[in-house]
């Protein structure tokens, strides 16, 4: 026996390690949960939809009112998502770089739109930018209304997928492009931002999807305007309401869609970018 072998603790092999976690049973555990809670009940959604068979499904998601709203939705949760990426990658930047008074009560705060039943967020919006809004500023029922309410509740999805990666940023390669001369402005184009591109692409992304399939924070200050202020979400509702299940049904298909496709090119361009500063450092 060699030194070597003597020195080696006892236990589970290289390979024999490797192999926990990836048992036939804990894969098909995972396999039925995710199957009882996502494949299931979207298989049963999209059977609903064309239950008067494609002519119908094409007749429901082509219905005036079904098309401004999915259309109201997506141009809000764009804008919305490009608000998120600057100023979630802002929060972010500021929250692990600057040292302030209060900085753990600005992180923790971070998060409050997960935890806050959304529509209590409308509530409070509505009272502060309704029609007796004591700053005097009304915007319920309007586009804006919905871009502040969809704000709020997809804030925490980019700073929270960019702050971990800023933390990992290493300053030593920042200093050295200062120390040869680049300016700031280059030095987050050329430096910071490539290292960020994945994470500020994965936060949009997930506050792109969250946005098209919120309900409750634009139900109250949202307006539910036909056309102009009423989004997706409301449209649904309000199909259960007059018994057109298939027509909810869908309008929800089609936003599961989106949110595929969103995430599918966003993980896509993240997963390229993140491959291209690999090979660069």
């Amino acid at each position: 026996m060699t030194a070597i072998e003597m020195d080696t603790p006892p236990g589970p092999t290289r390979r024999g390690r490797r192999r926990i976690g990836a048992t036939p049973l804990g894969v098909g555990v995972a396999g039925l949960w995710l199957s009882v809670i996502v494949l299931l009940p979207l298989a049963a959604i999209t059977a609903k939809s064309f239950d008067d068979g494609w002519s119908g499904f094409v007749d429901a998601i082509t219905a005036e009112a079904a098309v401004g709203a999915i259309r109201v939705t997506v141009l809000v949760s764009i804008v919305v998502a490009v608000i998120n990426v600057v100023m979630g990658t802002v929060i972010a930047w500021v929250l692990v770089r600057d040292d302030f008074p209060g900085k753990g009560v600005v992180n923790a705060l971070i998060d409050l739109p997960f935890a806050l039943p959304t529509i209590v967020a409308s509530l409070v919006l509505l009272s502060l930018y309704g029609p007796n809004s004591p700053i005097d500023i009304q915007i319920n029922a309007t586009k804006p209304a919905l871009v502040v309410a969809l704000a709020f509740v997809t804030l925490p999805f980019v700073v929270r997928q960019v702050q971990p990666v800023l933390i990992e940023v290493d300053r030593e390669v920042e200093e050295a492009a200062a120390s040869l001369g680049a300016s700031n402005w280059t030095i987050w184009w050329r430096i910071i931002v490539p290292s960020l591109a994945p994470a500020i692409l994965t936060g949009a992304g997930l506050a792109f999807t969250r946005a098209i399939g919120e309900f409750g924070s634009v139900v109250l200050i949202g307006g539910n305007v036909p056309n102009d202020t009423q989004v997706a979400s409301q449209y649904i509702q309000q199909q259960l309401e007059v018994d057109a299940p298939v027509d909810a049904s869908a309008v929800s298909v089609v936003l599961l869609l989106i949110a595929f496709v969103v995430l599918l090119v966003l993980r896509l361009v993240g997963r390229r970018a993140a491959r291209r500063e690999g090979d660069d450092s």
